[in-house]
Parts: structure tokens; C-alpha cells; sequence
């Protein structure tokens, strides 16, 4: 798997190196920092299939970066340019990420060499049954060992495949379900997975605008997201969901790009309909009342208030970096910024919103489904109709009191019981505030000047706490 190599082991050089900037400020000790820092385990397997009459041999990878808490927990990308060094990075961002927003994991990711544009459909099962079985034979997955989840190439519908291997595989086990999150709801997946990354970067992106702390001097008035200019990179499920919930709290969505260009109006795009006229001619140029950017990178240059890449790694770099007019960086695709750019934007005064912390929705959701999975009910079920009878109670009783009645409308509104989607969307919102103030308050404590090192080291000291408790063993 060395195809993409030169920039897989940048990627990971890169993460070693915000890690080490980061533990120079920690208590713990070398040898513990250096524990924190490595993979645990690699695992690199070629098995064969057999695709239109013929054998193929598919190269596949788990790594499981730390076992501090498990389950480990990560992705499984599907792309010919998987690369075991790129598998390590993400892996070691999984086990910091979880630990910035307070869920349970250690941090794992996988890869499949696998082209999921050009395989048939028939194929892909094949391959992920096969990969999956590989997993399972090595105890490599597992609820309480190792959770995937999708990445780049894969879905629910991928997930789902994985569950039923697992299940026929481990016959009878109550928790087979919990072995992978991201499933279709009707496989045991939750309610509110699809939008929980952008959900969770409109929730992050709303704390630092209420921060007048870290604001000032930014001319970034009213602590709201009423007003500001965003523009999104990414028209894809984190893009699309932070661009969208951002919008619906009033900001103005001045730019979008994707791969085949970019749009730009300054009084704003409806982004809901960019969606569906992208859907319907296969691209987002040409969308009414809109400049089309032949160079979809010369949007990430334009004035705005806020950038969100959200698409792929790399993609502000020593080159652009200086050209770069927003004053917030939000984070929303893993890696966007490369090490020497953000240290350009830092010196420019803009703020970065690390990835680390920005886009952690999917796996707290994902943590979420993972605990659904584990009590075998569905959140809300057993609550919901007893919190609508209370608050019926409580609704006569204001009327009684008062002497005054409510409309039917005003009484649905207000006696109506939490549902699942209510449920994880408030646990997503909990959890993204308490992060962000978590990292804000490591940055007052230790003179930290940028968000991204806060974070690190908010994991690493957690992850910290973690071995010191249990000991080393033997």
C-alpha cells in the first residue's frame, strides 16, 4: 500500500508533530507521552476474491492506534490511495478526537484497496464480507473491541453488510449489532447520524461567535451567527448539514465549491436548492443567480467571515495560505490545513477551529448508537409518553391557575415528549458546548495561543488520567 505514501507519511509526521507541540505543556511523564503517542496494533491482510470469473487479490488494513478505553473506534475507507501511514494518522486522530469531546473510545481506522466508483455493487459486498470475516477471525472487531464505522467509499449500506458477517459469524451474541455504527436505522443505526458532523460544526462554529474573548478586534459583532458570510467547501454530507444549519440561524452562505467548481452570490444561496439542482445535472454550476469560479480553490481566497473546508486534506497550503481573508477557519473536513498554513493564519490572526475538536459530531452520535445498540431499545421509547403526560399536567395547571386557555397548537408544542432525534441532538449540542469550553479554558491555563494545540493537549492529559489509574501490565 505505498501508492500515496510521500503524502500518507506527511500526514502522519504532521499529527506527531502537533502532538509533540502539545505534550511540551503536559505533566505526564516520557514514557507515558510516548505510550499516548504510538499505534498498538497494525494489521495488514490480502485476501482473495473473485470478481467477473476471475481472482483478485484486495489489500486491507486495521489500525487500532490506542487501547486505553475500549472499544477502539474508527472509520473504513474504501479508495485505491489507501496508505498504511494515512491509516495511522487518521487512527491517531480518532483516539485525540475522542477524547477532546469525553466518549469512550481509543481510536482505530481501516482501509480497503478498492475503487467504490468503478465496482459493482455485487462486488463491494463481496469485498466488505470478506475484509469483515478477515476482522472478525483475528478478534479485530468486536462491541467490545473494535467498532468501524464508514468513512471516504463506504456507508450504512456497507455497515449493514458488515453487522449481518458479524452476526452469522458470532451466532446468538446479544450485542452483535454494536459492532458497527453508521447501519441503516432499520439495522440498528440512529436517528440523527446523518447530519451529527455538520450538526456539530454549526454547534462548535456558534460557541466561538458567542466567545468575545477570543473574538476581539476580529469585527465579528452581536456574539451571533445572524449575518456572518460563510463560505463551504464540500457539498457533501458535513458540508451540505453545516451549511444548512448554519443557515437556518441566519447566516448568509455567500460560496460553495466542489470538485468540478465553485458558486459565489453575495447576497446568499440557498443551499437546500443548490443541493437539488446538483442532483439533478450532476453539478452546482450554473445555479441561478450565481458566478460560477472555474478554480473551485479560488474561492477559498474570497472575503467571508467564515470558512468551512469541509471536502478533502490539504487543501489550504503554504501557497494559499496567505491569500486567505476569512476570520474564522472552521474545520469541518479532517486535515484542510496543512501544519506550515496554520502558521500562516495564526500570524494573519485568523482563528482555527481544529478539526480535532469541529468535527467530532459523527463519532459522539456514533457513540451513541453504539450505547442504543448495547440496551437493545431505541432512546426515547420508554420515556416519551410519561415526560408528554407530565407536561399535559403541567399545561392544566397553568390554565386553571391563570384562568386562561392555550391554542391547540401552543399545548402540541409544548407538551411534546423527546424523541430520539431530540434526544441525540441534545446530547450532540451538550457535549460540543462543554468541548469547546473545556479546550477554551486549557488555552487560559497554559498561555496556549491557538485552539489546536488547547486540544491536544486536553486528549493527551485525558488519555493520561486513563493510564495512570490502570497501571501498566505487567
Amino acid at each position: 500500500m505505498a501508492d500515496n505514501q510521500n503524502e500518507g507519511a506527511k500526514f502522519l509526521n504532521s499529527v506527531h508533530k502537533y502532538f509533540d507541540n502539545a505534550a511540551q505543556y503536559s505533566r505526564l511523564s516520557s514514557g507515558i507521552l510516548s505510550q499516548i503517542k504510538v499505534c498498538n496494533s497494525v494489521y495488514k491482510v490480502s485476501f482473495p476474491v473473485e470478481i467477473d470469473g476471475k481472482i483478485e487479490v484486495i489489500e486491507g488494513i486495521r489500525v487500532q492506534h490506542s487501547h486505553h478505553k475500549l472499544p477502539s473506534k474508527g472509520g473504513i475507507r474504501f479508495s485505491m490511495q489507501v496508505d498504511e501511514d494515512e491509516v495511522k494518522a487518521l487512527a491517531t486522530l480518532m483516539t485525540f478526537k475522542c477524547a477532546v469531546v469525553d466518549v469512550p473510545f481509543g481510536g482505530a481506522k481501516g482501509g480497503v484497496k478498492i475503487n467504490p466508483r468503478t465496482s459493482s455493487v455485487k462486488t463491494l459486498e463481496k469485498v466488505t464480507r470478506r475484509y469483515a470475516a478477515e476482522l472478525i477471525k483475528k478478534n479485530l472487531i468486536g462491541p467490545g473491541m473494535d467498532v468501524p464505522a464508514p468513512d471516504y467509499g463506504t456507508g450504512s449500506r456497507e455497515m449493514a453488510w458488515i453487522a449481518d458477517t458479524y452476526q452469522a459469524l458470532k451466532y446468538g451474541e446479544t450485542n452483535a449489532l454494536g459492532c458497527v455504527t453508521g447501519k441503516p436505522v432499520g439495522q440498528g443505526g440512529i436517528r440523527g447520524r446523518a447530519e451529527a458532523t455538520g450538526l456539530g460544526v454549526y454547534f462548535g462554529i456558534r460557541e466561538a461567535l458567542a466567545d468575545t474573548e477570543l473574538l476581539k478586534g476580529k469585527s465579528l459583532d452581536g456574539g451571533t451567527m445572524q449575518g456572518k458570510r460563510v463560505i463551504v467547501q464540500g457539498l457533501g454530507n458535513v458540508g451540505y448539514h453545516a451549511a444548512l444549519f448554519c443557515q437556518q440561524d441566519g447566516a448568509i452562505i455567500t460560496g460553495i465549491a466542489e470538485r468540478e467548481g465553485g458558486i459565489f452570490n453575495p447576497d446568499g444561496i440557498d443551499v437546500e436548492e443548490v443541493f437539488k439542482h446538483r442532483n439533478e445535472t450532476g453539478s452546482i454550476l450554473n445555479f441561478k443567480n450565481c458566478k460560477n469560479i472555474e478554480n473551485t480553490l479560488d474561492l477559498l481566497e474570497m472575503e467571508c467571515d467564515i470558512l468551512i473546508p469541509a471536502a478533502l486534506e490539504n487543501q489550504i497550503h503554504l501557497a494559499n495560505a496567505p491569500k486567505i481573508k476569512a476570520k474564522i477557519v472552521a474545520e469541518g473536513a479532517n486535515g484542510p490545513v496543512t501544519q506550515e498554513a496554520e502558521e500562516i493564519l495564526i500570524k494573519n490572526g485568523i482563528i482555527i477551529l481544529p478539526d480535532l475538536y469541529l468535527n467530532a459530531g459523527g463519532v459522539t452520535v456514533s457513540y451513541f448508537e453504539w450505547l442504543k445498540n448495547l440496551s437493545n431499545v431505541r432512546f426515547g421509547r420508554m420515556g416519551k409518553r410519561a415526560e408528554e403526560a407530565s407536561y399535559k399536567r403541567l399545561v392544566n395547571a397553568i390554565e386553571s391557575t391563570s384562568g386562561k386557555s392555550m391554542t391547540t397548537q401552543e399545548k402540541a408544542i409544548l407538551t411534546r415528549g423527546s424523541d430520539e432525534v431530540n434526544l441525540v441532538r441534545s446530547g450532540l449540542e451538550d457535549t460540543m458546548i462543554n468541548a469547546y469550553h473545556e479546550i477554551r479554558e486549557t488555552m487560559r491555563q497554559k498561555n496556549i495561543p491557538d485552539m489546536r494545540t488547547a486540544a491536544f493537549l486536553t486528549a493527551i492529559e485525558k488519555i493520561g488520567v486513563s493510564y495512570e489509574a490502570l497501571g501498566i501490565f505487567p
